[in-house]
């Protein structure tokens, strides 16, 4: 832990020139008592380090100076690949691999461009969880299945089904029984997916929550052979895409003004798009299309035409329109009262 505090101390003050102590002890996370130390121990050390005195001064090495530290390790390349999620590397374990490695670079750039991550960093921010997420803690069983995943190692796991059952976690899996519950088994992981704030683990033939594991056993002296022709992103993409199509399990049929079909991607499901459009009819005399839409349930339906609200007519099932129009029922009384709220006078 300390070595790598120190290379990074080195990496740093070639990078940036001079230095101070608190700038240091910023960038380090650490006291400027423990910087004060760390550079005596480098210098005692042999590396050429110097404190400049007074109003501007700092630390800096001798001119001229550079460390052959710069060359990045297997785990510090890849996780420069993912620099641009710091969260995300913070969250599996790997925020100090990352960070040396983003120093190491720095560090190997010629002086003219050793500004390039700082202003790049101060031009673009990724934040990959949606709007009003709840804020909330990596899953306990992250670290270790990223360690498996970077290390191919096979792992033991608890996993807890959620009470409702979910094809995109069952696919290609065997001795698996409905209801909530937690089944222990052994897994190769192959890959993780980071979706609005949610981690997913892949395997070769299934997509796990993460946050629905209670236990993780990792076997670091075991590795397991990767399926060469195994991509994850194309992986993912295909998983999602039936997991999200298996749960629209019954269609309404809707008219819908113009202004309700340039709502319709607002309001609808992403993966309901393709089908409704295409069932979609010819405009009526009013401009109207008449389309099939495909939904999670009736209830979900439901609510999804209240959003529309007089820009879309329930035709089918009978049921949904008689409960649309019982609501449409209400909204007049309680609107087109004259006596205020609650619809109610004096």
């Amino acid at each position: 832990m300390r070595a790598a505090r120190l290379m990074s101390l080195v990496l740093l003050l070639q990078a940036r020139g001079r230095m101070t102590a608190m700038e240091l002890s910023r960038e380090l996370e650490i006291s400027e008592r423990t910087v004060h130390r760390d550079v005596l121990a480098l210098s005692e050390a042999g590396v050429p380090v110097y404190a400049d005195r007074g109003r501007g001064g700092g630390y800096r090495l001798l001119d001229g100076y550079r460390t052959r530290l710069t060359g990045l390790d297997r785990a510090e390349a890849e996780a420069l690949f993912l620099s641009g999620v710091p969260e995300a590397l913070r969250e599996m374990g790997l925020g100090e691999v990352a960070a040396t490695a983003r120093l190491k670079a720095s560090a190997a750039l010629s002086p003219g461009l050793r500004d390039a991550p700082a202003t790049a960093a101060q031009r673009f921010h990724l934040d990959a969880p949606g709007w009003f997420a709840n804020e909330r803690p990596p899953p306990t069983a992250l670290a270790p299945l990223a360690r498996a995943v970077w290390g191919d190692h096979p792992v033991t796991a608890r996993y807890r089904r959620a009470a409702r059952s979910r094809p995109a976690e069952q696919t290609g899996q065997t001795g698996q029984t409905g209801g909530a519950g937690a089944a222990r088994r052994r897994l190769e992981p192959y890959g993780l997916v980071l979706k609005a704030g949610v981690w997913y683990l892949a395997t070769r033939s299934a997509i796990y929550r993460v946050d629905r594991f209670d236990e993780v056993e990792l076997h670091p002296a075991l590795r397991f052979e990767r399926d060469g022709a195994f991509d994850l992103a194309a992986f993912w993409s295909e998983k999602s895409a039936r997991f999200a199509n298996s749960l629209l399990t019954t269609d309404v049929t809707v008219r819908l003004s113009p202004a309700a079909l340039r709502l319709l991607p607002v309001i609808a499901d992403r993966a309901a798009l393709d089908d409704a459009l295409a069932s979609a009819g010819e405009p009526d005399g009013q401009g109207w299309v008449t389309l099939r839409l495909p939904v999670e349930s009736l209830e979900v339906a439901y609510g999804q035409v209240l959003r529309f609200g007089p820009e879309a007519e329930v035709l089918d099932p009978p049921d949904l329109r008689t409960r649309v129009a019982g609501a449409a029922a209400r909204m007049h009384d309680l609107y087109g009262s004259s006596g205020g709220s609650g619809g109610s006078a004096g």
